[in-house]
């Protein structure tokens, strides 16, 4: 099954099993929005990479009353839960229904900020690699670059801790066997990086300020600068 036609079977389901699915998930999300380092009256322009469901663009939406947003992912069946999501809001909102990582350049730009949550870990390290090429190229200068996500434990056994956590965590946190099940499922796509690579690669792509400012097991956001 390809990575669009899973996240297209559980577009429906995913948002109830976000809080029972991310431990930290109020750290998580908090952090991403609380170093995005503008002003909250700019009339900024944001590009949303893997944008799901919307989810953080709808956090970064009730931040910045001005902003434009651009979303971007491979499932139009989560964009249109996007869709649903963000009718209400005053928003200017383009969908995109696209594979970011295939595309030669990234839509519009430049951006005052680009973000991703839970998304980018889905690339292999070379696309990784041009993809942080790509979005340093699509900033406007000052601009920045969040990622909320998922990343590969240091070593083995480290790696092996982080999802044994996980594990734990998510069953005490309630999860049902179909939820559990639908995660194990879109975790077979995953192919996550060491917080160490990524780091290190943001700043191979020309960012400054690099910085991971959370990190819970698995779970971490970094930024770079422009």
């Amino acid at each position: 099954m390809s990575i669009k036609a899973v996240f297209d079977q559980y577009a429906s389901q995913y948002d109830g099993s976000r809080r029972k699915l991310i431990p930290c998930f109020a750290d998580f999300y908090r952090t991403a929005r609380e170093i995005i380092p503008f002003a909250h009256e700019e009339k900024l322009t944001i590009l949303d990479l893997g944008a799901g469901t919307g989810l953080l663009t709808s956090m970064i939406a009730a931040d910045f009353a001005k902003a434009r947003f651009v979303l971007v992912d491979i499932s139009e069946d989560m964009l249109a839960e996007a869709r649903k999501r963000l009718a209400g809001s005053a928003h200017e909102f383009t969908y995109i229904v696209a594979d970011y990582s295939s595309l030669p350049s990234l839509p519009g730009g430049p951006f005052d900020l680009i973000m991703s949550s839970l998304s980018i870990h889905h690339l292999d390290q070379q696309q990784k690699q041009e993809l942080f090429g790509k979005v340093y190229a699509h900033l406007a200068p000052g601009g920045m670059f969040v990622n909320a996500d998922q990343v590969l434990g240091e070593t083995a056994e480290i790696d092996r801790i982080y999802r044994q956590k996980w594990l734990g965590q998510v069953k005490a946190n309630g999860a049902t066997d179909l939820e559990l099940q639908g995660a194990l499922v879109r975790m077979k796509e995953d192919r996550m990086s060491t917080l160490s690579w990524q780091l290190a690669s943001l700043q191979d792509a020309g960012f400054h300020h690099v910085n991971c400012w959370y990190q819970y097991y698995s779970f971490a956001v970094y930024s770079g600068n422009k």
